[in-house]
């Protein structure tokens, strides 16, 4: 077997969708979560771009050990410096130097000529081998670079001591066939390529970047830098749970392996969309609600007598496990109920195992049947909630047609005070919303909602998502609840402490 090493950029790449906004702690609790994962480099940020990247980077070089943590600046000398600082404490550093290599860049956004490019990759690389061995280079925008000038920049950077060049598709605009014969010559153009490992990080503006990461293995590259879930710039990135799970289901084709757990999958997809906001499509592949679901009657036919005859993967490879031997109801201990989460991977302190299963029993007394995802949902919601600044105490709703829908809201606020207040609006969450602004008295503006079921039936628990907009940064909150208005006034209420915590901050 062949070793691909695993290139995580969810904290970096990934964290730049629109509308992603973590916090400190979160990047920290997703790198331990990515360290579990077995991922062999975890890209953690761009210090020089904030100071709040520049804490999350140095917080993840301090408390996760086991991987290459990496840190990515432009091609200037006091980006490199902040990466370093970032870095000091890493077990295993790496600064990732970027710098446009095609002619479109060049000329409209960099102003420069292909020797200025040149001399400006042999400085900088050098610059930030001076501070660490492992330096990993990228052109941007290769695959749109004139191919004989992209061979003298890869050249250039593994002579100034680049030990991994990373070709990026930066807009997504290759095709498979294509990417996989310009890493084919790279390795025929470029004399000094055996001493670096050749990575790859493709976009997904054409719904390719899956494809074109794994052409590129096909052709020699040896590293793939990927998001969870896929998320990131525009379209997002090449998804690093398609890429492993391609690699493991279709070992007898590629003849690659990785050190991924591949059991940690689904654990980390739903963290990551826990944490951004960002759902996940049901027919996404590997972790879509409906990647194991079968609806055809000949499908269930044949998943029935033997699962090989529609799944090519059983769902526990990923972590997805549904475990039948404990049923758990409104009359389930805590005994039985810490089993069952053991089951699901979960390990929760006594104090979190109290919060967690008091709201369980809240749940179980207003739903028939508990499931795997609802007890997935409530450990989320219990132990990484936002902040409470501010706490729902009650709420009342009226609504109909004809009618003017009104709601009225009682909030403890930060000292314990209570504030009660009411409102109209055109809808109910609407008349929610509007309560809840007079009462924490907070300028946002909301800028998304969303709403969808954790499962099916009549009684499933709903999950709402808010995005607000506070003094030009976006706050997510979540809000789960079987009354979907109290779970929409959960949401709001969260996304405004996480925006009211950050201004602590």
């Amino acid at each position: 077997m062949r070793r691909i090493i695993i290139f995580d950029t969810t904290l970096r790449d990934g964290e730049q969708a629109a509308g992603i906004a973590l916090t400190s702690d979160e990047k920290l609790e997703i790198a331990k979560q990515l360290d579990l994962l077995g991922v062999d480099v975890i890209e953690a940020g761009f210090p020089a771009s904030s100071r709040g990247d520049f804490e999350a980077v140095r917080r993840i070089a301090r408390e996760v050990r086991r991987p290459v943590i990496c840190a990515l600046a432009h091609a200037d000398r006091g980006a490199i410096d902040r990466a370093w600082e970032a870095l000091r404490e890493a077990e295993n550093p790496r600064i990732h130097v970027f710098l446009s290599s095609s002619e479109i860049h060049l000329s409209f956004q960099l102003r420069k000529t292909q020797e200025e490019i040149l001399q400006m990759v042999h400085d900088m690389v050098s610059y930030a081998k001076g501070y660490v061995d492992d330096v990993e280079f990228s052109p941007m925008d290769a695959t749109r670079t004139e191919p004989s000038f992209l061979y003298k920049v890869v050249e250039t950077a593994i002579d100034a001591g680049a030990t991994t060049i990373n070709i990026p598709d930066t807009v997504g605009y290759a095709i498979p066939a294509e990417f996989g014969q310009l890493i084919r010559s790279i390795f025929e153009n470029v004399p000094n390529i055996h001493k670096a490992v050749l990575s790859v990080h493709c976009h997904n503006d054409l719904g390719l970047a899956v494809a074109n990461s794994l052409a590129a293995l096909e052709a020699g590259a040896r590293q793939v830098e990927c998001t969870v879930n896929g998320i990131g710039e525009r379209a997002g990135n090449a998804a690093l749970e398609e890429i492993v799970m391609a690699l493991k289901v279709r070992q007898d084709f590629f003849g690659f392996e990785t050190g991924i757990d591949t059991t940690q999958i689904y654990k980390t997809s739903r963290l990551v969309s826990e944490l951004t906001g960002i759902y996940v499509q049901p027919n996404k592949a590997i972790v879509g609600a409906n990647a194991f679901r079968h609806g055809s009657g000949i499908h269930q036919d044949g998943v029935l007598k033997k699962p090989l005859t529609y799944e090519i993967m059983e769902p526990e490879s990923v972590g997805i496990k549904e475990p039948q031997r404990i049923v758990l109801g409104k009359l389930s201990g805590r005994h039985a109920f810490r089993k069952y989460l053991e089951e699901l991977g979960y390990d929760l302190s006594p104090e979190e195992l109290n919060r967690v299963f008091a709201a369980f029993k809240e749940l179980a007394d207003r739903k028939k049947e508990i499931t795997t995802q609802d007890i997935d949902a409530l450990v989320s919601q219990e132990l990484r909630g936002a902040p409470e600044i501010f706490v729902l105490e009650q709420i009342q709703v009226s609504c109909g047609e004809p009618g003017i829908p009104t709601a009225s809201v009682r909030i403890r606020g930060p000292e314990g005070e209570v504030r009660s207040e009411a409102a109209l609006g055109v809808g109910p969450v609407d008349a929610t919303f509007k309560a809840i602004n007079k009462a924490v008295n907070v300028p946002v503006r909301l800028i998304e909602y969303s709403v969808k079921s954790i499962t099916g039936g009549i009684d499933a628990m709903g999950e709402v998502t808010v995005r607000i907009e506070g003094e030009g940064k976006v706050y997510a909150g979540r809000g789960l609840s079987t009354d979907i208005i109290v779970a929409s006034a959960k949401a709001y209420l969260a996304a405004l402490n996480r925006f009211l915590a950050s201004k602590e901050r």
